[in-house]
């Protein structure tokens, strides 16, 4: 149970947003294009980060840059 403390945990490194064009989901609520967001954990496809609401979110790699 490793994502109850995600938003504890050390800082891997710092992301930046390059878009908020997603097909099928409304991420531009939750991320903003350009901004710095704080990766606390990652998978072969997803970045788990901090987003807008201030709690931690899987998004797909494609949205950020690092």
């Amino acid at each position: 149970m490793i994502h109850v403390n995600w938003s504890e945990r050390k800082t891997i490194r710092k992301l930046e947003c390059i878009h908020t064009n997603a097909k099928k989901y409304m991420v531009d609520r939750a991320l903003t294009k350009g901004k710095t967001y704080e990766l606390k954990n990652e998978t072969d496809e997803f970045y788990f980060v901090i987003d807008n609401t201030g709690s931690v979110g899987g998004y797909y790699k494609d949205y950020f840059k690092g």
